[in-house]
């Protein structure tokens, strides 16, 4: 059996970019399969509010052929989500999303980033460890450039070979079983799982591994600087994705700041799916109590 939290609330700050316009692909595709709300948020700044910058998320389902053309908006709960626009004035992107946190519940952020610079610096600015960001999200990295495992174009998902670095800390097993989870939901038919532990041979942690019908399982051990090993077999297996669980006490950002998934997102050329260990094991348990009523 696969445990893990459901979603309910997927997250997607958007600066209205291209880099954003592929994560909106990615934070839309999530709220269909798991049937949960979806929440767009810009921070304007200075500017004016322009809310035909957000993605039409009508436009979007009908050209995904979820939808006939010329839908009504009421269309789009039908399909079992709803859909919310937020615009909000803040200088500091980074103090607009842990605001928005602080007082609204999700389960999962989607988000671009830029390795280098550009409008959406996530992991550039000095992050305090506020209240707010106790909530300890998953949360789905879209490098720039990147198109990702879910098409803009058409909704389809290209998702074949996924990349779990592993240890014995942080937990490697909330990142095995959102990795299967993401499979089955999507409806991927096969693939190839890679678990890559860089270390001495015999030292890695054993993870228990589900049956996937149509998909993998390869262990790897091998030694090196941890980030170069890892991007270089991400580059080596042509990875979709990659899932690391993380610390995670503080939240996204501080589960990354400084940390070896930060230094692994900075150098992908794939999306990267982090996984903070102890909030997801603690939802799973809740999700199981949830289940046996």
């Amino acid at each position: 059996m696969i445990s893990g939290p459901l979603l309910q609330h997927v997250f997607h700050p958007s600066d209205f970019s291209e880099a954003s316009a592929t994560a909106f692909a990615h934070a839309l595709k999530a709220a269909l399969v798991a049937k949960a709300d979806l929440t767009m948020l810009h921070v304007a700044g200075g500017e004016e509010l322009e809310w035909d910058g957000f993605p039409g998320v009508r436009e979007t389902l009908e050209r995904w052929g979820l939808l006939p053309p010329n839908s009504p908006r009421n269309a789009v709960p039908k399909l079992g989500i709803d859909v919310k626009k937020v615009i909000t004035r803040q200088a500091d992107p980074v103090e607009a999303v842990v605001g928005y946190l602080g007082n609204h519940a999700a389960d999962l952020l989607v988000l671009a980033t830029n390795q280098n610079k550009g409008r959406m610096q996530w992991l550039e600015k000095s992050v305090a460890t506020p209240v707010a960001l106790k909530s300890r999200l998953m949360t789905l990295f879209i490098p720039h450039g990147v198109k990702g495992f879910v098409s803009l174009d058409d909704g389809s998902v290209s998702l074949r070979h996924i990349l779990i670095p592993i240890d014995a800390q942080p937990d490697p097993l909330p990142a095995v079983q959102a990795a299967v989870r993401i499979v089955l939901q999507l409806n991927c038919p096969a693939g190839a799982f890679t678990l890559l532990h860089v270390g001495e041979e015999g030292q890695g942690p054993e993870v228990p591994l589900p049956d996937v019908p149509g998909w993998e399982w390869e262990r790897l051990t091998k030694q090196g600087d941890v980030t170069d090993v890892i991007l270089e077999t991400a580059s080596e297996r042509t990875a979709d994705l990659i899932v690391m669980s993380t610390e995670g006490r503080n939240g996204f950002l501080d589960a990354l700041r400084g940390s070896q998934t930060e230094r692994v997102l900075r150098g992908a050329s794939c999306p990267l799916l982090a996984i903070p260990a102890a909030s997801w094991m603690a939802a799973a348990l809740q999700s199981d109590a949830g289940c046996e009523g």
